[in-house]
C-alpha cells in the first residue's frame, strides 16, 4: 500500500500572498503584545502590500491602578510626606505613562515600513471597534486572555461591520461560545475561524491532515472528513473503524517569550477541570496531572508534559471523530512544572478563575519568568499522535527555536488563508474543511512552519525519536 506521507521541506523562501486584494486592510487587535506584535511581522513579511492596522489597548483603567499603587508606595515610604506633594508626584508622571501605549504602538509600526499604523482602542468598546473595522476586510483578534471572558464582542462587531474574523483563542468555553454566533456570520456573509494560532490552530490543521492521510491509505483515495454524531454507542464507534485516539503534547520552554498574557493563560487554565475523551465518553480530570514523558525529537528531546483543558480535544473528538483524545503541555526548567502543580494544588480555585486576581499573580511572576525565559529560551514543539484500532501510530511534529517566532507566522498563516478565499461563510474551527480548504492546508502548514528546527507529517514514531527501540531484524517501535 502506497504511503501518502507529507513532509515538506523548509529549505525553500516562505510563500509570499499571491491571493485577491493583497492591499486588503488587516486590523490586529492586541498589536503591540508579544503575539499580535509577531503576526504583524509575519504578515508584513508574507505580503508586503497589506495595510496593517496596529490596534493596541486603550490602558487607561491600568494606568490608573499604577497611579494609585505609586501613591500609596509614596506614602508609606515616606510617612512625612503630604498626600497633597504625593498626588503633585504621581501626576508628574501622567504624561509619560498615558503615552506608554502609544509610543509602544510607535515601536511596532517602525517595524512594518509605510503600510502600517497604530490605532489606540478598547476591545470593550463597541462604538471603538465599529469605527476600526467598518475599514479592514480582516480582523485577528490576539488580545487575549480569552479564559473567563464572558461575551465575543469582538465578533459580534465583526459580523456587524461584515469584517472576517479570526481569533487565537486557546479555552474551550470561548470557541464554543463562537461557534453559537455561526448562523449570525452566514447571514452576514463572512468567514471566521476560531482558535487559529499555533496551538490550537496549526496543530489542529496537523491532526486533520493525519486523519485524512491515513485514512486515504485505507481507502486507496482522498476522502471528504465528515462530521461524526456522537449519539452513538461504542459498538457502532468500534465497527465503524473510526481513528482510535489523538493525543495531543505541547512543550514550551520558559513562557515562550511570548509575555504576561501567556503567563495569565496558563493561571487561568489551572482553574479549569480538564475535559477528555476515552472511547466515546467525556471524563473530567485534574489540570497539571496525568504527567507522561514525550520525545519531542532532535532540538527538544524528552519532556515531561501535564494534563491540561484545550478547546482542540473538544473540536477533534466533534468533528475528526475520534473517539479518544486529549492534550497535555509542558515547560522547563523542571520547577516551573513543580511550580505549576504547586499552583494547583494550593492556590484557591476562586483565585484562577478571576482574572483580576490572575492579573496580581502575573505581576508578583513575570519578573521571575522574564529573568528565567533568558537562560531557558523559548523553543517550542507540537506533537500529535494518532493511533489506530490495529495498533499503527502516527506523529505529525512541528519544533522551532523561538515561539515568538512561530507564533506569529501560524497566525498570519490563517490570516492569509481566510483573504485567498479558503475559509467559507460562517464560524470554523480550523480542522473543519469549511475553516480551512483541504486543498489549502498543504500552504498554510508551510507558511507556518518557516524556520523549524523540525517538521514532519504522517509517520511512524520511532522514525522522529531521539532513543527508538529495535525490536529486532531492523524493526523500530
Amino acid at each position: 500500500m502506497a504511503r501518502a506521507a507529507l513532509a515538506w521541506s523548509m529549505s525553500t523562501a516562505p510563500p509570499k500572498y499571491g491571493g485577491k486584494g493583497e492591499s486588503s486592510r488587516v486590523v490586529i487587535l492586541g498589536g503591540t503584545g508579544r503575539v499580535g506584535g509577531s503576526t504583524a511581522v509575519a504578515l508584513s513579511k508574507l505580503c508586503p502590500s497589506l495595510q496593517l492596522i496596529i490596534a493596541g489597548r486603550n490602558r487607561f483603567g491600568r494606568n490608573l491602578l499604577y497611579f494609585v499603587e505609586l501613591l500609596s508606595n509614596v506614602i508609606l515610604i515616606n510617612a512625612a510626606v503630604k498626600s497633597s506633594d504625593a498626588q503633585m508626584y504621581v501626576l508628574g508622571f501622567m504624561p509619560r505613562v498615558f503615552m506608554f501605549s502609544r509610543e509602544k504602538g510607535a515601536a511596532v509600526v517602525s517595524k512594518l515600513g509605510k503600510n502600517a499604523r497604530f490605532v489606540e482602542i478598547d476591545i470593550e468598546n463597541t462604538s471603538m471597534l465599529e469605527t476600526t473595522l467598518e475599514e479592514a476586510e480582516l480582523v485577528v483578534h490576539a488580545a487575549g486572555p480569552f479564559q473567563q471572558a464572558e461575551k465575543c464582542t469582538v465578533l459580534e462587531v465583526a459580523i456587524s461591520t461584515k469584517t472576517a474574523y479570526l481569533d487565537v483563542c486557546d479555552d474551550t468555553d470561548y470557541a464554543q461560545r463562537t461557534k453559537s454566533f455561526h448562523s449570525k456570520a452566514l447571514a452576514a456573509g463572512i468567514p471566521a475561524v476560531t482558535t487559529g494560532g499555533i496551538y490550537p490552530g496549526v496543530s489542529n490543521v496537523m491532526a486533520a491532515e493525519l486523519v485524512r492521510s491515513v485514512k486515504s491509505e485505507d481507502a486507496g483515495e482522498p476522502e471528504r472528513l465528515r462530521e461524526v454524531s456522537w449519539a452513538t454507542d461504542l459498538a457502532q464507534i468500534e465497527s465503524a473503524q473510526l481513528i482510535y485516539a489523538f493525543r495531543f503534547f505541547y512543550y514550551t520552554a520558559g513562557s515562550g517569550g511570548a509575555g504576561p498574557t501567556i503567563l495569565a493563560t496558563s493561571f487561568l487554565l489551572l482553574g479549569e477541570n480538564v475535559i477528555a475523551y476515552n472511547k466515546g465518553e467525556m471524563i473530567k480530570m485534574k489540570p497539571y496531572s496525568g504527567a507522561l514523558n514525550i520525545d519531542f525529537g532532535k532540538g527538544i528531546g524528552k519532556r515531561d508534559v501535564y494534563l491540561l483543558n484545550l478547546p482542540e480535544v473538544r473540536s477533534a473528538y466533534d468533528i475528526l471523530g475520534v473517539p479518544t483524545v486529549s492534550a497535555r503541555f509542558g515547560t522547563s526548567p523542571f520547577f516551573w512544572n513543580w511550580g505549576m502543580q504547586a499552583i494547583v494544588n494550593f492556590v484557591p480555585v476562586e483565585t484562577l478563575r478571576d482574572r483580576s486576581k490572575v492579573q496580581q499573580l502575573v505581576q508578583i511572576f513575570d519578573p521571575m519568568v522574564r529573568a528565567i525565559d533568558g537562560i531557558a529560551g523559548e523553543r517550542v514543539s507540537m506533537r500529535v499522535d494518532l493511533e489506530l484500532p490495529d495498533g499503527r501510530s502516527r506523529i505529525a511534529l512541528f519544533s522551532h527555536k523561538k515561539l515568538s517566532v512561530s507564533v506569529g507566522y501560524s497566525i498570519a498563516a490563517f490570516a492569509l488563508a481566510i483573504l485567498e478565499g479558503s475559509t467559507q461563510n460562517g464560524v470554523w474551527f480550523p480542522e473543519e474543511p469549511e475553516g480551512i480548504a483541504i486543498d489549502a492546508r498543504k500552504l498554510l502548514l508551510e507558511r507556518a512552519s518557516q524556520g523549524t528546527l523540525n517538521f514532519v507529517m504522517n509517520k511512524a514514531p520511532w522514525m522522529i525519536e531521539t532513543d527508538p527501540k529495535e525490536i529486532g531484524l531492523g524493526i523500530y517501535v
